[in-house]
């Protein structure tokens, strides 16, 4: 392709596609345009580049953000110009604050049409701000800018995506016409002439190495013996290197659904139920840590982040330098290789005497009994229901992708230990309830593996265009819809009830079920009102091999009374102990 392009365009966005294959990034996003053709062409032609092609920009960005949350490898997204390219600032923001890789390539006029109301035109070179990593103003193609350049840019791009933190890159292409592949005569040879040794070779042009973190600066509070180790988001290695910690120090783990230590862990020192254990006040108070270690990502539940804010000597350890203090408690703050540091950690910390473990033990196993007594007591179908239900149930090969908003709060309060160990994702960089679904379809393509999605109505109707990525998937994912007809999560805020207004402005009723939406793609729907309905056509999808809607009707004041009759009676059985 390189040597029989009709044109200067065409040549560069064939190297381009060549540079991106050698480097691992071999899957594209395209949303079809004019300005993008040479790039469209280009990626499409390479036989090494995997292509998924959408219409909804936003989607895109949220599809290769899920897919490079599975593979830790970028995805690169091309868009024409204009607004197309803003389309792709909330998956930007989600991958820059959760260190996602995201190679971004639009298409762009050239110089001498910006600033003069040429049609598509805007700025597009500073439109993400501070989200990026790194941004490159590309230079129209032409005899007089060596194909070197380009190269070299993309191996930058490619690795900033990746290290320093991962997290999104823009490189921004200016293109004059022709945009198509029509033959137009340019300098072929001159332009390749400097690359003979590129061509003859299947390396990049410029490989990119990192250096292993030092050691780390231990923590000075070696002599306390009280710890807990609250467990974020974390990789595999991350999390087995946290159980050899607490294996040696005989500290209770408290997991975050994030962490891959919430869901089907039978290890003794992981408090699955961390969140019903701390809700028991009485408890606490007479097992008050007298530490708290931190390794890894953010949590979801606020019980756990207020362990931080305790007033207790505080260490948060995580791979990247930045500031994940919202309560501003943080005595030391350690970055590098979790692994390696928690693995120097461990060498240095006194082993606590067994009592402090087995009392977060049996309050686990109180609160773990109090939980399956509720079930037992309420058969109807409710939210909490449905993550209890949902994690015992998972198919081994399905990954579990947590909605924001209620989902992921559900998941991480209610899920049962005992099911499957899933790998997990959920956006909670920026926590938004746009492009969920598009996420999860992403994922799941990454991993080649099928995915279930816990999601509710509203992050639903946000993210309707995505059905047609779900439809379109030959790896299935099970979308199950917990819909209570608006915001449920604002029943939980002390606003709720206070105001005459508060259904119109925080309830958002929509009336809407999604059985028409699920039709409109093809795509396979049941809805359940009832516990036995549920079960089974969650087992009938996933058995199927199909992607399926799963919708789940409840109701948001139900959802509230559930949830707190349940966190209640937890919290009276550990205080019991």
């Amino acid at each position: 392709m390189m040597r029989k392009a009709p044109n200067v365009n065409a040549l560069w966005c064939s190297v381009l596609a060549e540079e991106l294959c050698r480097l691992g990034v071999t899957t594209v996003g395209v949303a079809p345009g004019s300005r993008s053709t040479p790039l469209a062409l280009a990626v499409a032609a390479h036989p090494g580049l995997s292509v998924q092609v959408h219409w909804d920009e936003r989607a895109l960005g949220f599809y290769a953000l899920g897919y490079a949350r599975a593979t830790g490898r970028p995805m690169a997204v091309i868009t024409t110009s204009g607004t197309a390219v803003a389309n792709l600032a909330p998956a930007v923001a989600e991958a820059a604050l959760d260190h996602v890789p995201l190679l971004l390539l639009s298409a762009d006029r050239p110089p001498e049409l910006r600033d003069t109301a040429a049609n598509q035109t805007m700025d597009q070179t500073t439109l993400f701000g501070s989200f990026l990593r790194w941004r490159f103003d590309v230079p129209c193609p032409g005899a007089e800018v060596p194909l070197r350049m380009l190269l070299t840019t993309v191996d930058q791009a490619v690795a900033r995506c990746q290290h320093g933190p991962a997290g999104p890159v823009h490189l921004n292409f200016m293109f004059r016409e022709p945009l198509a592949p029509t033959p137009t005569k340019f300098p072929r040879r001159a332009l390749l002439a400097p690359l003979q040794s590129w061509l003859r070779s299947s390396r990049p042009l410029t490989h990119v190495e990192v250096a292993a973190a030092s050691g780390p600066t231990l923590w000075p509070e070696q002599s306390l013996q009280r710890g807990v180790i609250v467990a974020g988001a974390l990789s595999v290695a991350e999390a087995r290197a946290v159980l050899d910690l607490a294996r040696r120090v005989q500290w209770p783990v408290l997991p975050d659904l994030q962490s891959g230590l919430r869901l089907g862990r039978l290890e003794p020192e992981v408090i699955a139920h961390a969140d019903l254990v701390l809700g028991a006040e009485a408890w606490l108070a007479r097992h008050r840590p007298e530490a708290v270690l931190v390794a890894g990502g953010r949590v979801t539940s606020k019980r756990l982040a207020a362990l931080t804010a305790s007033g207790v000597p505080t260490l948060r350890m995580t791979p990247h330098l930045e500031r994940q203090d919202p309560a501003h408690a943080l005595d030391v703050q350690w970055v590098g290789s979790l692994p390696h540091g928690l693995a120097e950690l461990a060498a240095h910390i006194k082993p606590t005497p067994r009592p402090w473990l087995a009392a977060w033990q049996a309050a686990h196993q109180r609160a773990a009994r109090s939980l399956r007594q509720a079930w037992t007591k309420r058969s109807s179908l409710s939210e909490p229901r449905v993550a209890w239900e949902l994690s015992r149930r998972l198919p081994a090969d399905h990954a579990l992708v947590a909605g924001n908003s209620l989902p992921i709060r559900l998941l991480d309060t209610f899920s049962d230990p005992h099911g499957a160990r899933p790998d997990i994702a959920a956006n909670r960089g920026v926590s938004g309830i746009d492009g969920l679904l598009a996420t999860a379809v992403g994922y799941a393509a990454g991993r080649g593996r099928p995915a279930t999605l816990l999601i509710g109505d509203l992050s639903l109707l946000h993210d309707l265009n995505s059905l047609a990525l779900l439809a379109g998937s030959c790896i299935p994912v099970v979308a199950v819809v917990l819909n209570n007809d608006g915001g449920g999560i604002f029943s939980f805020l002390p606003v709720a009830g206070t105001t005459p207004a508060f259904e119109r402005v925080f309830g958002l009723p929509h009336g809407r079920t999604f059985e028409g939406a699920a039709r409109m793609f093809d795509l396979a729907y049941t809805r359940v009102q009832s516990l036995p309905a549920f079960t089974r056509a969650y087992a009938r999808a996933c058995a199927s091999g199909r992607s399926a809607v799963i919708e789940v009707t409840t109701t948001r004041r139900a959802t509230v009374a559930v949830w707190r009759a349940v966190q209640q009676s937890a919290a009276r059985a550990v205080d019991q102990g």
